[in-house]
Order: structure tokens, then C-alpha cells, then sequence
């Protein structure tokens, strides 16, 4: 379908141009409405809410956060391949019911070098090998075996470590129950996984356990891992990139330029798809129906809707381009909806922004500025000496600051000069800081679910079977005057 064929009555609308009409409740009550929604054919969530690819916006910690509460993060690429791949890594070993290939040092490793691995890579206890690669397990030291005095950093790990024959450990099978059991008795954190030549096959935390139960809808893979995506191009490095993400077990590409619905994508996705076929990729950014056939006809997965609308976003102010970001939305799913997942991404100011792009054929909606500025999103909390308000950076990637920050590492003449000498298309601007994002996320998973009463259902899923066929037969188009009353507080 292109904009010809797309009802009039979509023409120029986006999201304060509509209400729902409320329908006959049914759902008992709105507490644990189920929210699952396709991200790819392969994956759902329990949230669908995506954190963008910004440096603003999705590092480690939001990464981690998004995953624990049924959402996803995607790690932004204005970084090197090495720091990228890193993040990815920390997500995955993060949150795991098994800690597959866990980090470890050999006996002769020192109490310094312990210290430093320990800070290094952000953990609490390191399984000893009696020989480096050997993969035996010996012992297991923790953060509290480790003396603060810094005159022991030249003494070997084994004089401080819990030797093996004092370990609590369990076969690679263990249930999750049985593995609980031993640690409770056992009053220990860590249970290494070994078999009958104490040969180290992985390793389950109380941390973790507890942090599965108590969150059931986390997004997680196969393996009790959180999921995490990661943005690549499509020029330059990105098959290297590509190959290093998938080898720290990312879970989902994001090729996304600004506009997606262009020949420089096409060879980009097709060596991906060929390359890495198990690893669903989504792809964007496209405005249009066309722009979707386009994506569809390269293999991608899921495409990604928006174009200028986003509020760190300044295309449509310098060029022109663009098209309102509902219109963008239902143009989509009229033409490419089912037989792939479409992600909006741009334009929400508000919880009820979601429902409605949601409603209108989004599978998922990627925020950006309305998780910005949070403590989990990259960069320092900045105080203002005057009014003592607090804020953080939030910036488009289009922006200077954010273009010259990600070439800071790129030893390549040429793309620094063409970096100043392309016009921006981003902004950088100052938010209020705004607490931690867990927050934001269980108002909008609670307004998601009043939103899905509201019309009608008691599920996500259902509620957008029932709409999706004919959105204008349940919106109510608003005057100004309806407008000022709906949204002007």
C-alpha cells in the first residue's frame, strides 16, 4: 500500500489528534493484564517498550533494567566495537539462571591481579582453575577473601580462595529448585556447576535465582539470560562489529540510518541475514508503506517507523521530510502488518501515545526522550548553582556533539572531515532528572493495562486484534477545542 491508497482520514494525524472510545469493560481486574507483543517473529516481550540506541539513552544499565522488567535495550554503536561488545557481554552474564563459561583466574594468579579482574568486570566472586585454560576447578574466591591491605596484592589467590574440597557444587543439570536448596543449606551465594573431573561446565548465584522468581516476565532467553540488542551501520566496520556482537551473544541487530528506505541498506542486510541468519534484525528508520516493502523484500525481520518525530530529532525542521507519526504507523501495518513486526520509534510525550501506536499497528514503540535523563540512562546528573534543579544530556545521534564523540575513537581522517562538514540533523538539550527508569516503566505498564480495559479486553494481544482491522472505528478525531480539553492541564 502506498499513501494513495491509505484512508483520508489518517492524512496528517498523529497522536493528539485522537481519543479512543472507551468499550464495555471485561477485564476483573487491571493489575495483570498481560502485555505480550511480538518484537520479531522469534522474540516477544512482556513490555513492549525498547530503549532507543542512543548514548544518552541505553547503556549498561538501561540495558539491564529494560531486560528485568519485560522490555529491551538496545546499545547504541557511537562507540568502539570493543566497548560495545563489552556492554553486550555484561547484560548477558548480568542476570543468568546459569552463568554459562563463567570468568575465572589460575592458582597462581595474585591477589592484585584478582582485584583488578574483580573491578574489571564488575563481579563478585571468581572461580579459581588450577591451570590457566585448564578449566579444573580448584577453589573459589569472593570479594570478602580478598584483603584490603594492599600489601598482600603480590600473594597467590590460593592462600585466600575456598579450596575445592570445601565447595558446594552441583552437576550442569541441577534443577533451579534443588540449586536454591543447596545454596540456602549451604548458606552460600555462588554454586559452580561441575562434573565428575571437576571440570567447570557454568555457575548459578542466589542474586540471579531470586531476581528470575521475583520477575517472571523479564525478557530472557533459552538460557535464562537477559536479552540485549545492539545498533550496527551499514558501512565501514559493520560485518566486524556484526561478528563481535554475535559472538558475546547479542540477540537482536538494529541496522538503523536515518533514512532506512535507501540502496546503502540493501547489501548491509544481505550480508548480515547470510551471515547470521539465527540473529532476527530489524531495520529502519521508513516513513512510508514503501519504505516497509522495501525493508520486507531485504529479509529484515521488523522495521522501524519515524522519521523526524523525535524530540532530539531535527530532520523535519532542516529538511522538510517526514510524515506525521500516526499516519507513518497505520501506512506501515497497511502494508507489511503480520507479515513482519513494525516498532514506532519517535514521537511519545505521553503513556497514552503508546496505547494508541499500539493500536494503530505498532508491535512495539522504542522510547528515547521519555527515558532520558533517568538514573539508569548514560551520563552525570548535571545541578543547576541558581535553582539547584537537576538534569542530564539528552541528544539526538545526529547531533554534533554526539557525531564527534563517536568518531573521538576512529583513527580516520576522512570521516572526521566529513562529520564537520555535514549538516546536523540532531539536538542536544538538558532534561530534568527524573529518578530511576523502573519507575517510569511500572506507570506506563500501569496505564498500558487501564488503556487496554478501556477498550474492551483483557489482554494486550486482544485488544489489538480487535482494533487493528479498523482503528477509526474506535478513535474519536479531536477539534482544537477537544484538544485543549483532553490534553491542557
Amino acid at each position: 500500500m502506498n499513501h494513495s491508497q491509505l484512508d483520508p482520514a489518517w492524512i496528517g494525524k498523529t497522536f493528539d489528534d485522537f481519543l479512543f472510545r472507551p468499550q464495555k469493560g471485561i477485564a476483573p481486574t487491571r493489575s495483570h493484564i498481560p502485555l505480550t507483543s511480538p518484537l520479531t517473529p522469534s522474540l516477544s516481550l512482556e513490555l513492549p517498550i525498547v530503549s532507543s540506541n542512543m548514548d544518552s539513552v541505553t547503556g549498561r544499565k538501561m540495558a539491564e533494567t529494560m531486560a528485568l522488567e519485560g522490555g529491551l535495550g538496545v546499545i547504541h554503536r557511537g562507540q568502539s566495537i570493543e566497548k560495545q561488545t563489552v556492554t553486550v557481554e555484561r547484560v548477558k552474564r548480568s542476570h543468568s539462571a546459569i552463568i554459562e563459561n563463567p570468568l575465572r583466574l589460575p592458582l597462581h594468579a595474585t591477589i592484585g591481579e584478582a582485584r583488578a579482574f574483580a573491578r574489571q568486570h564488575n563481579i563478585n566472586g571468581i572461580l579459581i582453575e588450577t591451570t590457566p585454560g585448564s578449566n579444573i576447578l580448584a577453589g573459589v574466591l569472593t570479594r570478602r577473601d580478598i584483603p584490603w591491605q594492599r600489601e598482600s596484592d603480590q600473594r597467590p589467590v590460593e592462600e585466600f580462595m575456598t579450596p575445592f574440597d570445601e565447595l558446594k557444587t552441583a552437576p550442569y543439570l541441577v534443577s533451579a529448585d534443588d540449586a536454591d536448596r543447596i545454596m540456602f543449606e549451604g548458606r552460600i551465594e555462588r554454586l559452580p556447576l561441575v562434573d565428575t573431573g571437576r571440570q567447570i561446565q557454568g555457575l548459578i548465584t542466589r542474586k540471579d535465582l531470586r531476581f528470575l522468581r521475583e520477575r517472571p516476565y523479564a525478557s530472557k532467553d533459552s538460557k535464562g539470560r537477559l536479552l540485549v540488542a545492539a545498533a550496527i551501520g551499514c558501512t565501514g566496520d559493520y560485518i566486524e562489529r556484526a561478528d563481535q556482537l554475535a559472538g558475546a551473544g547479542v540477540d537482536c541487530f538494529f541496522v538503523d540510518i536515518a533514512h532506512g528506505h535507501s540502496v546503502v541498506l540493501e547489501k548491509a542486510i544481505e550480508s548480515l541475514k547470510t551471515r547470521f541468519p539465527e540473529i532476527p534484525l530489524i531495520s529502519g528508520n521508513v516513513a512510508t508503506g514503501e519504505g516497509a516493502r522495501f525493508m520486507q523484500a531485504l529479509g529484515a525481520d521488523g522495521v522501524k517507523v519515524g522519521v523526524g518525530p523525535g524530540r532530539g530529532c531535527r530532520t523535519r525542521l532542516e529538511t522538510a521530510a517526514g510524515i506525521p507519526q500516526l499516519q507513518a504507523i497505520r501506512e506501515v501495518w497497511c502494508a507489511v502488518g503480520g507479515e513482519m513486526s513494525i516498532m514506532a520509534d519517535g514521537g511519545v510525550r505521553y503513556d497514552k501515545d503508546i496505547f494508541l501506536a499500539l493500536a494503530c499497528g505498532a508491535d512495539t514503540v522504542m522510547l528515547g526522550s521519555a527515558l532520558s535523563g533517568t538514573d539508569e540512562a548514560p551520563g552525570r546528573v548535571i545541578e543547576d548553582p541558581a535553582t539547584h534543579t537537576k538534569k542530564k544530556i539528552y541528544r539526538g545521534m545526529t547531533s554534533p556533539e554526539a557525531v564527534l564523540e563517536s568518531l573521538y575513537e576512529t583513527p580516520d581522517n576522512d570521516a572526521l572531515d566529513s562529520a564537520l562538514n555535514t549538516p546536523a540533523e540532531g539536538q542536544e538539550m538538558q532534561v530534568p532528572y527524573k529518578g530511576s527508569v523502573t519507575d517510569i516503566l511500572h506507570r506506563i505498564r500501569g496505564h498500558l493495562r487501564s488503556a487496554v480495559s478501556y477498550a474492551g479486553s483483557d489482554t494486550l494481544a486482544g485488544a489489538r486484534a480487535q482494533i487493528l482491522p479498523d482503528p477509526l472505528a474506535y478513535l474519536v478525531p479531536l477539534t482544537p477545542a477537544a484538544q485543549r480539553e483532553s490534553y491542557e492541564r
